[in-house]
């Protein structure tokens, strides 16, 4: 992961750049194609972008939801590390699926991570993510207490 300290010279969000914007990068062949960071710290509020599965181009735990899940959930606990984070700061995720009948094994896997910390989620299934062999996508909001 690659952790950049930056302000923005875009009009559109110079206001956020007074506050300290501290990024995250997975290397994701979509972040500089897109246009986004994995994980964004500003003040003491941290977003993490919709997360999946991919590592070094490939789809890991291919058509397993619950091993999709884990990995996922593990790609956003390093991105909150990186910004100065935990699992346990996490107030809201959000699981997008593409097949809700495998909602047990990835509430299994969501659950094995936040069991005692039980921040706000919801699990939608969606028609598609953008490859074909994704089951999961999850986003997560975290909120770090001074």
């Amino acid at each position: 992961m690659k952790t950049t300290i930056a302000g923005s010279t875009n009009d559109n969000v110079g206001r956020v750049s007074r506050l300290s914007r501290k990024q995250v990068f997975t290397g994701s062949p979509w972040e500089p194609l897109v246009g986004y960071c994995r994980a964004i710290r500003v003040g003491n509020r941290i977003e993490v972008a919709g997360t999946t599965a991919m590592k070094d181009g490939e789809v890991v735990g291919k058509g397993d939801p619950y091993e999709q899940t884990r990995f996922v959930l593990q790609t956003i606990e390093n991105a909150l590390a990186e910004l100065g984070a935990s699992m346990s700061d996490v107030v809201r995720t959000r699981m997008f699926v593409t097949d809700i009948s495998k909602w047990e094994e990835i509430g299994k896997a969501h659950g094995e991570f936040f069991r005692t910390i039980q921040p706000a989620a919801t699990m939608v299934e969606v028609k598609a993510l953008i490859d074909p062999l994704l089951l999961v996508e999850i986003e997560a909001e975290a909120i770090i207490q001074p």
